[in-house]
């Protein structure tokens, strides 16, 4: 391996063009014996330049496998056990590297810890109003629905009390898109049922799907599964389905086919609403994308674009979030006779 490379094979006839030269002149001028003394010189000096240049190769594959250490997590790397010369300066720089990287890397751990900490004082403190707030409301509604001439009033609590569990559905999935830039969420790796996530993921929404009057269909194959965490899976496709079930018209379907390969696991969504337009599609799983006719600027509800009709644009956002932080993969389409379709993919290998 070490005679395979370049640099050292262009030593080494280097070496031999010198030796045969000198050789050569040395036959010319003081005859045969003298030709082999300066060629056996020479072939000592090819051997030791080989030496100390195999030595060389040697401390700095070390130093490259003490890199590739440090760039694979290890924290016990030293590199001041390295003798004086140019090489012994290049390691002594590595080690200052790697030592400020590793305060580098402490210091942005308890950066980390600090703001989970900040996300779970900040999601407490806001709970606790809304709570309240939700509270009074429907002790407000409940105390005038006994009472005639209040229907327009009622109206509006009833409003307000839908108001409301959307924010409390916004600010818990803003702290957990949050949570999960800041890295500070951690995904168990355990065998994830298909079964058991689909019927997880559906179960919240199962008044909903009864007052929207859509039907839920599930097709799950037998003992499909893959590796990952099961409640937030649970969540993402909740999400997902959250979006397909506002998007399709009463009397719709959603269907949920999950299936499992050689290659990966797949979850298939979709509905029969009108589809996500054209200009949409690129941006659907951006955070805050509110799309269509508009120009990306804002559409209420009913403007056919499968974008969450509030406008907010974080549902499919967390969900993306969620699976691509297990290594899977979220696409968004429609289906050739109409209606979108969502796939998730969780693969078991990278290829």
């Amino acid at each position: 391996m070490f005679l395979r490379n370049r640099e050292v094979m262009r030593l080494v006839w280097a070496l031999l063009a010198v030796g045969a030269a000198g050789s050569l002149a040395a036959w010319a001028c003081l005859g045969a014996a003298a030709a082999v003394a300066v060629a056996l010189t020479a072939a000592a000096c090819a051997v030791v330049a080989l030496v100390a240049t195999w030595a060389r190769y040697r401390a700095l594959a070390r130093l490259a496998s003490q890199v590739d250490d440090v760039l694979h997590g290890a924290r016990d790397v030293s590199f001041e056990r390295m003798r004086e010369g140019e090489l012994a300066i290049l390691a002594s720089e590595l080690d200052k590297m790697t030592s400020r990287l590793r305060l580098a890397n402490e210091g942005l751990e308890g950066e980390k810890n600090a703001l989970a900490d900040a996300l779970a004082d900040i999601s407490h403190q806001l709970k606790t109003p809304l709570t309240s707030l939700a509270l009074m409301t429907a002790l407000v509604r409940r105390e005038l629905a006994g009472e005639a001439g209040h229907e327009g009033q009622l109206a509006r609590l009833r409003t307000m009390e839908r108001l409301e569990d959307r924010v409390k559905w916004l600010v818990a999935s803003l702290l957990k898109l949050a949570r999960i830039d800041a890295g500070v969420v951690s995904f168990a790796r355990a065998h994830v049922d298909g079964a058991e996530l689909v019927a997880r993921a559906a179960e919240p929404l199962a008044v909903a799907f009864d007052l929207a009057d859509v039907t839920l269909a599930c097709e799950v194959a037998p003992d499909a599964g893959f590796e990952g965490d099961l409640s937030w899976t649970a969540e993402a496709l909740e999400n997902v389905l959250k979006n397909c079930l506002e998007h399709t018209p009463a009397g719709g379907t959603v269907r949920v086919a999950v299936t499992e390969d050689a290659l990966a696991f797949r979850i298939r969504v979709a509905d029969t609403g009108p589809g996500i337009a054209p200009e949409d599609l690129p941006h659907v799983f951006e955070r805050f994308y509110r799309g269509g006719a508009d120009g990306g600027q804002g559409v209420g509800p009913g403007a056919g674009s499968e974008v969450e009709p509030t406008g907010v644009g974080i549902g499919l956002a967390l969900a993306q979030s969620l699976v691509t932080a297990q290594g899977g993969s979220v696409r968004a389409g429609n289906a050739p006779g109409g209606g979108a379709v969502f796939d998730l993919v969780f693969f078991k290998a990278v290829v």
